[in-house]
This record gives structure tokens, C-alpha cells and sequence, in this order.
């Protein structure tokens, strides 16, 4: 955030993006004067309570380079695509994140501290909760999404077949979520010891991993080739997509950056048709035009803080 406000002409420490949509809606982001490091937002010209809020006004759906190593790199960036997912039709689900987080944070500094059991306790009832809850809506998610990407919301890019991988998850489908609950809570205080001897994280939804495989040979998405990886998670973006329309009665918007890298001739053509045909609005961004040629869009040049048409 801080190397973002320097570049540029005249930069003067701080910055600043905001969009009017078409219904009054208001959205801008941007640093703060004096903590440059830090920024906020604002809807409707007022700072929302919570990041809820602004996904209950408008619902967007991303996919950017960094994404590219979804299926290689560590599973809590899998995690954060997940919830992201989630949130995008129920934005209470980062509440629910937040507040497991929040009290295993707690709880981890009283087991150093020799806390209170009785607090402990407490701490382990929230986190239960709270654990379960955001589970049981990653859950929901994944089902809905492996069923309408298998109804062909994503063709004609590969079909994927999504798995939650995690204790929690496969305790809920054979058991009531209140069992469940008392389970972790149970599981929690007995690994009091062996936590605050080891300084482990809590079992939870941290722990668990989003599992991707191609649904017509079955082969996991980490041993696709890069331009595989990148079909499958723009067949995901494009069933995301369909789903929240089917859900909430009115299309996301649909953010690509650099969408076209790793993807040949005939993949490009096929996202053209598919954002063509779909009923949503679609940005999408890169550095070279060429990759663009073929797709009937609007065009526009961002330099130096200024949009205009190309």
C-alpha cells in the first residue's frame, strides 16, 4: 500500500478509487492520511461496519495471476479462495472466519499464560461454534458449485470436481452439527496440554484444504498442466458465476486479470463466447492487446491514475 501511493506523477502519499454504478451505488477504497499502510473503505460515502455489508450491495467474482498457483502452493491460499467463494453468496461466512480466528487467538495466548480453564472454556464453546458454522457453509458451497459445473455451467472449459478436505466437514455428514460442536469442544480441552507445550494452532477450519480434480479422468489439479489449471479455474470463476445468478436472482461482476496467459487460440475463443452469452458485466485487464483480438468489448487505457478510451 505505502509503494502505491508513490508512483506516478505528482505523487502525494495517498490514493484513492472509487465507482458510481448505475443505481446510485457508491464504492471507493483508498489510504488513509497519516497510516498509508493501512486503508479503508466506503459506501455510500459512509465507512461500513463490516465487509459484509459491501458484499451485500454488490458481488463481484475475480480471478488474478496470483491464482495460478492455487493448486501448487500451500493449502490456506486454497482456503481464502474458498471463503471467497462462499462470501460471494453469503457474506455472513467471514464473520463466522473471523470470529474463529479471533478466539483461538485468545485462547492460544491464555494456554501460555496458564489462563483460566473456566475462560478457556468459553474461548472453546465460540471457537465450536463458530467452527462448525463456517464448515457447514464451505459445504454448501461445494456441493452447489460441483452440481452446477456438472450441469455444464462451465463449458465448454473442463469440468472440475471440488472436495473439502477436513475433519470437521466429514464429521458433519454423518453426524447433527450440535454433536459436532460438542465433539471439538471436547477435542479442544483435552489438547490444552499438548497445545501450550507445542504452541500448535487449534483444530478447526484451518486446518482444512480445497481438493480440485478433473472430473472426466479424475487427475488432481496439482499434475494439470498450467494451461489445464488455468481452464479449470476459469471453468470454476465462470460455474461461480452462474451459481450467484441462480441464487440471488441478478448476476456478479466478473473481474479477469490477465485472463488470457497460458490459454491457446481456441481457449481464448471459448471465454470470449462464454462472456458474450453470459448475463453479466466483465472487466477484464492486461498489458498486451493482442490476446484481446477477437473479443467485441469496450476498450480503455489506465495511465497515471486516468482511464480513457483506447
Amino acid at each position: 500500500m505505502p509503494d502505491l501511493a508513490r508512483r506516478g506523477p505528482g505523487a502525494a502519499g495517498l490514493w484513492a478509487v472509487a465507482a458510481i454504478f448505475t443505481d446510485g451505488l457508491e464504492i471507493g477504497t483508498g489510504s488513509i492520511a497519516g497510516a498509508p499502510e493501512r486503508r479503508e473503505f466506503r459506501l455510500n460515502g459512509v465507512k461500513p461496519r463490516t465487509q459484509a455489508e459491501v458484499g451485500e450491495q454488490l458481488c463481484a467474482v475475480w480471478l488474478t495471476p496470483q491464482m495460478d498457483r492455487l493448486f501448487t502452493e500451500s493449502a490456506s491460499g486454497r482456503r481464502k479462495f474458498l471463503d471467497r467463494l462462499v462470501v460471494a453468496l453469503e457474506p455472513a461466512h467471514a464473520r463466522e472466519i473471523a470470529a474463529f480466528e479471533a478466539a483461538a487467538a485468545q485462547r492460544n495466548r491464555l494456554l501460555l499464560a496458564g489462563g483460566d480453564p473456566l475462560w478457556l472454556s468459553g474461548l472453546e464453546d465460540s471457537m465450536a461454534r463458530h467452527a462448525v458454522a463456517a464448515t457447514a457453509a464451505r459445504m454448501t458451497l461445494v456441493a452447489q458449485l460441483n452440481a452446477i459445473i456438472a450441469d455444464g455451467a462451465a463449458d465448454p472449459f473442463p469440468r472440475v470436481v471440488l472436495g473439502l478436505e477436513c475433519a470437521i466437514a466429514a464429521r458433519l455428514e454423518a453426524l447433527p452439527a450440535l454433536d459436532v460442536e460438542e465433539r471439538l469442544r471436547a477435542a479442544l480441552a483435552a489438547a490444552r496440554s499438548i497445545e501450550s507445550a507445542q504452541r500448535n494452532t487449534a483444530p478447526g477450519p484451518n486446518r482444512a484444504d480445497l481438493q480440485i480434480r478433473d472430473l472426466a479422468s479424475n487427475r488432481p489439479a496439482a499434475l494439470s498442466s498450467t494451461g489445464e489449471q488455468k481452464s479449470m479455474l476459469i471453468g470454476i470463476v465462470l460455474g461461480h458465476a452462474a451459481l450467484i445468478q441462480a441464487a440471488r436472482g441478478a448476476p456478479p461482476m466478473l473481474l479477469l486479470d490477465e485472463p488470457l496467459v497460458h490459454l491457446d487460440a481456441s481457449r481464448r475463443h471459448a471465454l470470449f463466447t462464454a462472456l458474450h452469452t453470459a448475463p453479466l458485466q466483465a472487466w477484464l485487464t492486461g498489458t498486451d492487446r493482442e490476446p484481446f483480438h477477437g473479443l467485441d468489448a469496450a476498450c480503455y487505457t489506465i495511465l497515471d491514475g486516468s482511464i480513457e478510451p483506447a
